[in-house]
């Protein structure tokens, strides 16, 4: 899929726009912001740094994601008049009136963005985004990127796990709106879900706004509603080949129902007529796309048998029914089982193509589960997943943070009595080392001044979450982990579509190493400091404790 048209862009800006004013953010930001402004200090250049602390779902990797979200959010970042009025009733009303007007005129045409690119495997502590620019302004846009990148990075690890636990060839369909944080959640869980590796999604609206493939068929309100092969209009269907003729469906289907009953030994009078009279209506609808519900009543005794019997009508009038969807029970028994009957219906009555029918599972499967239905003998082809993958029920929140790491040009570093809390000071280069079998194995923050390091050239670093001993490593490859996408008000890398940056996920995810893709208990990666950056933190450990005593010592 080519990157996202003009019309495109415009639908998903305003859908950003929508989703995430200026308003939408913490009230503390614009109280810091006027107490900038009233200071002088709101165009001093500042630089903050976002990042996680610890990697999700006691994984050995995140994605990241929302960055597509970010820029058209910078790009039409600014306050209404409206806004400003609000603004007004809430502040204090000590509250400087020209303070008003320099919201009515601020923008982000001074703001940059430095970014990892989108759909990249990122691990913990590496800073993801650099936003640098006028220091109320970079302040006031803190609460809304966290909000735009957590849950989307969130959402898309969540999603990468699942397509890891269910193996390359089964798809995946994401069926969680109704499940889903509200609207937006569910939008924001669609899109970012088919980037982490999910195929399809049930949301109309994302299909619309991201393209993504859309799928769907019926629900178990539609079987019930019938009663009746009387409800069945009309009752007539033409066939593929084009005769004028229709042909009395509902007598084809009661004859092919006798013979599945004779050839399975079935008890006809376990058969649901009404769900019967469903499937036949809904072929008749949708003869191309024919893809029922089977567990309404009993799967073995009527659901199976009235499928057979309506997917056989449709086979012999030239069509090409889709297959079936299990919801309930144990799937994988289930599935061994309906297959069995699709082979013996396949032989028996010389259709080859009834052998290869989809069957979908969908019964509120979790990662634990998607990972136990792969080890057990199932012949489940599509599985649809919703609440435990919307709703990340493993853990609720990526924790991102957005941190001052520069102000004025200088360093800044917040120290923690907890050393988790504490940042790494400093404006940053990121670099990804490589080893020689293509597999990342550490990543090197160092200051944004020093020379980049090279490969096949050995180098001292200092891992985080370690002591304070340096180790030497030596690396194959080095790629820089960070892009300039946003500059002087406008995106300076092209905008990708959600497909686009799915196929990047994927690239991302084959190189890792398979002990950091584990799902339970990954092998650890390493997260490094430069010998320069080491000893800056140092430096300013060691200033921190001579300025404690400042006020007492004067």
């Amino acid at each position: 899929m080519a990157a996202p048209s003009g019309s495109t862009c415009r639908l998903m800006e305003r859908s950003v726009r929508d989703r995430a004013p200026p308003l939408l953010t913490d009230m503390y930001q614009f109280t810091m912001a006027y107490a900038y402004w009233r200071a002088g200090r709101h165009q001093e250049p500042a630089v903050f740094e976002l990042f996680f602390r610890d990697n999700p779902f006691g994984g050995g990797f995140s994605l990241f994601a929302g960055l597509h979200d970010c820029q058209l959010f910078l790009r039409s970042f600014s306050f209404s008049e409206e806004d400003v009025e609000f603004l007004r009733s809430v502040l204090p009303p000590a509250t400087d009136p020209a303070f008003f007007q320099y919201l009515r005129d601020l923008d982000c045409s001074g703001v940059t963005l430095c970014s990892v690119p989108e759909g990249t495997v990122v691990f913990a502590r590496v800073p993801l985004m650099e936003v640098s620019g006028p220091l109320a302004v970079v302040q006031l846009l803190e609460t809304s990127l966290l909000c735009l990148v957590n849950y989307a990075s969130l959402v898309c690890s969540n999603a990468a796990r699942f397509r890891l636990a269910a193996g390359p060839e089964k798809r995946l369909l994401e069926m969680g709106l109704r499940r889903a944080q509200g609207p937006d959640g569910g939008l924001t869980a669609s899109r970012y879900t088919y980037i982490g590796g999910f195929d399809l999604t049930s949301n109309v609206q994302a299909g619309f706004l991201f393209g993504i493939p859309v799928a769907g068929t019926m629900a178990h309100s539609y079987v019930t509603s019938f009663t009746s092969l009387e409800e069945v209009w009309p009752q007539t269907l033409a066939a593929v080949n084009g005769d004028s003729d229709s042909v009395d469906v509902l007598s084809l289907t009661k004859g092919w129902l006798n013979r599945v009953c004779e050839l399975l030994g079935s008890d006809p009078g376990k058969i649901r007529e009404g769900e019967c009279a469903a499937f036949l209506s809904y072929a008749i609808a949708y003869p191309h796309n024919f893809l029922p519900v089977i567990d309404s009543y009993s799967v073995g005794c009527s659901g199976l048998l009235n499928f057979c019997a309506v997917a056989l009508t449709l086979f012999e009038l030239g069509y090409r029914p889709l297959g079936v969807r299990l919801d309930s029970g144990d799937l994988c028994r289930q599935s061994v089982d309906v297959r069995r009957v699709f082979r013996l219906c396949s032989e028996h009555f010389s259709v080859p193509l009834f052998d290869s029918l989809l069957i979908v599972g969908t019964n509120n499967i979790s990662e634990q589960s998607m990972a136990e239905l792969n080890k057990k003998e199932n012949e489940i082809n599509v599985v649809g997943v919703g609440t435990h993958l919307v709703t990340c029920t493993k853990q609720p929140s990526l924790g991102c943070v957005y941190k001052l790491v520069e102000a004025r040009g200088r360093p800044r570093m917040k120290i923690s009595e907890d050393p988790e809390k504490s940042t790494v000071p400093g404006r940053k280069a990121v670099y990804r080392l490589v080893d020689a079998e293509g597999h990342p194995f550490l990543d090197l923050q160092c200051l944004e001044a020093e020379s980049p390091p090279e490969a096949g050239l050995p180098l001292q670093c200092y891992p985080l979450g370690r002591d304070d001993s340096a180790v030497s490593v030596t690396p194959a490859q080095v790629a820089c982990l960070r892009l300039e996408v946003f500059s002087k008000g406008q995106v300076t890398q092209p905008l990708c579509s959600a497909a686009e940056t799915r196929a990047k996920v994927q690239v991302s995810l084959q190189t890792l190493h398979p002990r950091h893709k584990k799902l339970q208990e990954p092998d650890s990666y390493t997260v490094a400091l430069s010998e320069r950056l080491h000893n800056l933190v140092a430096e300013i450990h060691r200033g921190s404790s001579s300025d404690s005593s400042f006020l007492l010592a004067n």
